[in-house]
């Protein structure tokens, strides 16, 4: 083996050539060969996976299509590395800085497996999702995430040199003294934390709270702040340890929309009262818009002070407030005209001035000549 070697550097200073420039040449071709080669593989497992009926296998192509092609180089360089006459220092952090960037090289591809596998799971050939799921999906994505380049940091920190021991025992320590400081960040990524997990409201979900001048529509949940767009499009910031002490209603998750109006006849229709409650209840029975599997009523109520009441209660099928209302003004016209029909009225504000025979006597009676 040595007689081949120096045959080797015999022939290669004949023609004055240098041995480690030829070796880095070669390591090099070696390298672009074996990146073609690479290419070559992957995209014939791209064909036979788009063949496939089963779509994970196309996540972990895709998640590992480019990491693969940086960690060939990287070793390509390594080797070549080792032709080169270097110093005992620069070796190690040579050896340490490769062990770096295989750490990153392997949280990068998990990266983007996460990421794949959650675009999988949202995408629409697999169905329509609630809004709940597609939350529990983001919100367990962004964690795993967070999570696993925590621990990325601290595996390249051990790599480095530096002791993962101290410097644990000293975020103990000195998150005690962080989380005095920044206790209202942490209220907030806390606050983050319970809506991702508990799912109140998710982007897309109109909300308002009783508590809190908040309504509008979710656009989006960050770790410290939601972003809000009211109904007269200004965007609204609000700190997530906001929703920790407040009451949030969520009318997106409504089942149904109620109709709830009271409607007053006059007095003098009092004969036909009965007839036109029973005619508006049909009415509603038999309306397509109306959901009568939830609670109806129509009933006389009350004598109010210038009209005979009956109020309706019902819910219409739809949730969406465009179609609530149009279908509320349907209802509406349909009870007036069945109050017409009847030769009857709806009401209005009235009063009745009574006067004593003795008052009107003379507001009549000629006024007297003068003597």
């Amino acid at each position: 083996m040595e007689a081949t070697e120096e045959s080797l550097s015999r022939l290669l200073a004949t023609y004055g050539l240098d041995t480690q420039l030829v070796g880095v040449a070669g390591g090099l071709m070696l390298a672009l060969i074996a990146n073609m080669l690479l290419g070559i593989m992957l995209r014939r497992l791209r064909r036979v996976t788009l063949d496939s009926t089963n779509r994970w296998d196309d996540v972990v192509i895709n998640a590992l299509e480019k990491p693969l092609r940086v960690v060939l180089w990287v070793v390509a360089l390594m080797l070549i590395m080792h032709l080169v006459p270097v110093t005992a220092n620069l070796e190690a952090f040579l050896l340490r800085a490769h062990d770096t960037v295989l750490i990153l090289l392997l949280a990068w591809f998990l990266h983007r497996l996460i990421f794949g596998a959650e675009e999988e799971l949202l995408c629409p050939a697999r169905g329509h999702k609630a809004s709940t799921d597609k939350a529990a999906v983001h919100s367990t994505a962004k964690l795993l995430r967070v999570i696993l380049w925590i621990l990325a940091g601290l595996m390249v920190l051990q790599s480095v040199g530096v002791s993962i021991s101290g410097l644990l025992a000293f975020g103990g320590i000195g998150g005690i003294a962080v989380g005095f400081a920044a206790k209202d960040l942490m209220a907030n990524f806390f606050g983050g934390m319970s809506i991702y997990l508990d799912r109140p409201f998710t982007p897309g979900d109109w909300i308002r709270s009783p508590d809190r001048e908040i309504e509008g529509t979710v656009e989006d949940i960050g770790w410290r702040l939601t972003r809000i767009r009211t109904f007269d499009q200004r965007p609204l910031y609000v700190p997530n340890a906001v929703f920790t002490q407040i009451a949030v209603e969520n009318p997106s998750r409504m089942f149904n929309r109620r109709i709830y109006e009271t409607i007053g006849v006059r007095y003098q229709d009092s004969a036909s009262l009965a007839a036109i409650v029973s005619d508006v209840r049909q009415m509603l029975e038999q309306h397509a818009d109306i959901d009568l599997t939830r609670t109806l009523i129509v009933n006389f109520v009350s004598f109010g002070p210038s009209s005979l009441d009956f109020f309706i209660y019902a819910f219409t099928r739809t949730t969406v407030w465009v179609e609530y209302h149009a279908i509320k003004q349907d209802v509406l016209l349909q009870v007036l005209g069945i109050v017409h029909r009847h030769g009857a009225d709806v009401a209005f504000p009235t009063r009745t001035l009574h006067l004593e025979q003795a008052q009107l006597d003379a507001m009549v009676a000629p006024p007297q000549e003068s003597q």
